[in-house]
């Protein structure tokens, strides 16, 4: 194989192209073959181990607007392809990161010693490292320059294949600073390429000076009323655990997103078993995420519901903490997604197909699970099934080009950057390589 990848010319580094948005680009319809095709065997929430469909010397089509118009075998194309061989590679679904803390501003590289050392999570928080020091880093800095810090994030996360990722609030712990987060939220979604949705996440820590209950009562009525009256929300979340919020919460927060119209997500079960996995489902949650200390009552919930797993391996990998019963989760029937939990303190991986081999290797899921996992119900869980998160016709032409044709790879070499090329709309917008014709250059 050409060492630049399929039908790829030789860059060296990764795409650095500017941030421009939809509107901004010159839309061309265009083509792309490999030796391989692959996409959810079936519509999302895909409950269980997910399948794949794939398609020998496979290709796509798109049109101007960056719709894909074709997918199917690569001597029926439309037209010619623009990029690609058919004897190399493998076209996939964009990737898609359903749980990032986007934006934040400042690495916390000390808490990660201090764990190493033998602290714990719950001990930096208890002396106001952890979510509090995030927002303290956040207050601090201007608007331009959290932009600019998240940027060269959002811009690796491209090259590494993400083409839609949910931002969040959290860091803000104030009605006015996260309401300025979820601003900064739209601001960075506005600016890069990828497509974007904005969770509330009205319950994250509970702000200095502010008992538990007084906070909840605060981000019920007047922090998620004033997020959706200014469109700054797609979604609501809370964060339940021993050291931040409980079940009574959850179920104020689940009112006041229902009545604001917005659907509900909850961090549920990451530390220790709070039953909020069940909760969360019996409220109608779209996803209860991290999972750690899920009990065999929430495992049941999630099998019989609609509500997705949100599984985050790199957080777990990193705080080495206790794995999800994951297996449980897909024979009981449950709808699994794999994010990478972007974050400042304990997942500081934008990398999905990172994410991804964490995932196969320490919670056990398969290859092809995994990558259904990561694109069509990850979609799902963000509202964006209906456009992205699928090679079909009629959605948009979000891909990424592998350099392997056995998307196996992904998951078998973590660390390495499988991905050829990336294209949001039918434009590529990153990818390690530059894309060239049929063939190579």
């Amino acid at each position: 194989m050409d060492p630049a990848g399929p039908g790829l010319a030789g860059d060296p580094g990764a795409f650095s192209g500017p941030d421009v948005t939809e509107g901004d680009r010159a839309m061309t319809r265009g083509a792309l073959v490999a030796r391989r095709l692959v996409t959810s065997a079936e519509p999302p929430p895909v409950r269980g181990r997910g399948r794949l469909r794939s398609i020998e010397r496979g290709g796509v089509a798109w049109d101007d607007a960056g719709t894909l118009v074709f997918v199917g075998d690569a001597g029926d194309l439309p037209w010619p392809a623009t990029s690609g061989s058919p004897d190399e590679g493998c076209i996939a679904p964009g990737f898609v990161d359903p749980h990032t803390h986007l934006p934040f501003v400042g690495w916390r590289a000390d808490e990660f010693e201090a764990r190493l050392g033998g602290r714990t999570y719950r001990d930096l928080a208890g002396e106001g490292g952890g979510i509090a020091r995030s927002a303290r880093l956040l207050a601090a800095a201007s608007d331009d320059e959290v932009v600019a810090f998240c940027l060269p994030i959002a811009r690796e996360m491209a090259a590494l294949g993400t083409t839609a990722l949910e931002l969040k609030t959290g860091y803000g712990l104030s009605v006015e600073a996260e309401l300025r987060q979820a601003r900064l939220a739209r601001t960075l979604a506005d600016a890069i390429t990828q497509t974007c949705t904005v969770t509330l996440l009205a319950c994250h820590a509970v702000p200095p000076g502010m008992t538990r209950a007084d906070w909840a009562r605060a981000a019920c009525d007047e922090l998620i009323p004033a997020a959706a009256a200014e469109g700054l929300a797609d979604a609501v979340d809370i964060y339940v655990e021993d050291i931040a919020f409980d079940l009574d919460d959850l179920g104020r927060v689940a009112a006041a997103a229902a009545a604001a119209g917005l659907p509900l997500r909850c961090h549920a079960d990451q530390l220790g078993h709070s039953g909020a996995a069940e909760a969360g489902a019996a409220l109608g949650a779209r996803s209860a995420d991290h999972l750690n200390h899920i009990g065999a009552e929430g495992v049941a919930a999630l099998g019989a519901g609609g509500t997705a797993a949100v599984l985050l391996p790199a957080s777990t990998f990193l705080l080495r903490a206790t794995a999800p019963p994951v297996e449980d989760l897909l024979d009981a029937g449950g709808a699994i997604a794999i994010a990478t939990d972007c974050n400042p303190g304990t997942s500081p991986v934008c990398s999905m197909p990172e994410a991804i081999a964490i995932g196969c290797t320490l919670y056990g899921i398969e290859p092809a699970s995994a990558l259904v996992a990561a694109t069509a119900n990850a979609a799902w869980v963000l509202g964006l099934d209906d456009r992205l998160g699928r090679l079909e016709v009629g959605m948009r032409a979000d891909l990424v080009l592998l350099e392997e044709a056995d998307v196996s790879q992904v998951a078998y070499r973590p660390g390495h950057d499988p991905v050829a090329a990336t294209f949001v709309a039918g434009e590529r917008v990153g990818g390690a390589r530059t894309a060239a014709g049929p063939g190579g250059a």
